[in-house]
């Protein structure tokens, strides 16, 4: 592709190509290259998907001559923390590229899932008389099931499901895991903790960085991704955020004292809010008290005054919160376009 490409087209070169990397080229030459990574930046800062590939590429990418080994290649790539090493001959031209992912051989500990299901779902009353939220279908299966569906299908293999309102349906639909070639454990309380407190239920500490999620959000978010810019970044804590548009139906008035300066019709603000997926450091363990009720922002916030490092993911993938009745006839509506 060349560097008038838009970001949009770049982006599904990239999702549907192996290598996870578009390669911008001039007259032949590389000139630069787009990762998720690159893409999730420039949603952050603003720029449109409709914008070119050349105003937020790569344009000084690592690249490596023909004829390196697999082992320079690793070390390279490590060394920069890149997943993809593009291999380049004698006049800029791109011949291979290189992927860590098939030089080094796969981790055997596994990354765990927590998925947050013990909620009264309040607000999808009366269907949550007498189910319990997790449970109600969209589609044709229960929402936390398209959930954990969508961990297995990103490699996924160890879950811990925290319940309370309703726990032994839960419990009695998914079981042990098995049916699905998984392995799953619960967390049972006894009140109510938040979005948080249920981790300090967790009979062992994980080893690597976990995930925690909502049990009530439906979305396409790349778990794969998440993880690898988890790493580049060196967090403790990763939290995805979306975009949210507010528009004020009215003109907004600006002035300084009682001089009027300006009248602003029905302006939009835009910001970024918690989509309710994060991925923590094990050491987040020690941020929530044994039975406390914490929810995410806070033990977020108690790491952060500790000098953690806490980096956002921005998501440019399908989500929906299932939590209203009208949310969950929109999650219906679209269920088939996205998950069928």
């Amino acid at each position: 592709m060349t560097e008038l490409t838009s970001i949009v087209d770049a982006i599904r070169t990239i999702e549907q190509s192996r290598s996870q990397i578009a390669l911008i080229h001039r007259d032949e030459r590389l000139v630069g290259t787009l990762t998720d990574g690159d893409v999730r930046r420039a949603l952050l800062g603003g720029i449109g998907l409709d914008a070119p590939v050349g105003q937020i590429m790569n344009t000084d990418p690592i690249t490596a001559p023909v004829g390196i080994s697999n082992e320079a290649s690793i070390a390279l790539m490590r060394r920069h923390s890149i997943h993809q090493l593009p291999i380049v001959d004698g006049m800029g031209a791109v011949v291979d590229v290189k992927l860590i992912d098939d030089l080094v051989l796969p981790s055997h500990s596994d990354h765990w899932v927590v998925l947050m299901a013990g909620g009264f779902g309040t607000r999808l009353k009366p269907l949550t008389d007498e189910i319990p939220k997790p449970l109600i279908r969209v589609g044709d299966k229960p929402i936390l099931e398209t959930v954990l569906t969508g961990f297995i299908k990103a490699g996924f293999g160890k879950f811990f499901i925290s319940v309370n309102y309703k726990a032994e349906m839960i419990r009695d639909y998914f079981g042990d895991g098995s049916a699905w070639g998984v392995e799953i454990d619960y967390l049972r309380e006894t009140e109510r903790l938040g979005t948080a407190g249920a981790l300090s239920l967790m009979p062992q500490r994980p080893t690597r960085p976990f995930f925690v999620m909502n049990g009530d959000l439906l979305t396409t978010v790349n778990f794969e991704q998440m993880l690898k810019y988890h790493g580049e970044h060196q967090a403790f804590s990763t939290v995805c955020v979306r975009e949210h548009t507010v528009t004020v139906p009215f003109g907004v008035v600006e002035f300084d004292d009682h001089r009027l300066l300006a009248i602003r019709e029905k302006p939009t603000h835009k910001y970024f809010i918690n989509a309710g997926v994060y991925l923590l450091d094990p050491d987040a363990l020690d941020f929530v008290a044994p039975n406390e009720a914490v929810d995410m922002p806070t033990l977020i916030e108690r790491a952060l005054a500790k000098g953690k490092t806490s980096v956002v993911f921005p998501l440019r993938e399908y989500w929906i919160d299932v939590g209203r009745l009208d949310d969950l006839q929109r999650a219906s509506d679209e269920f088939q376009r996205v998950f069928g």
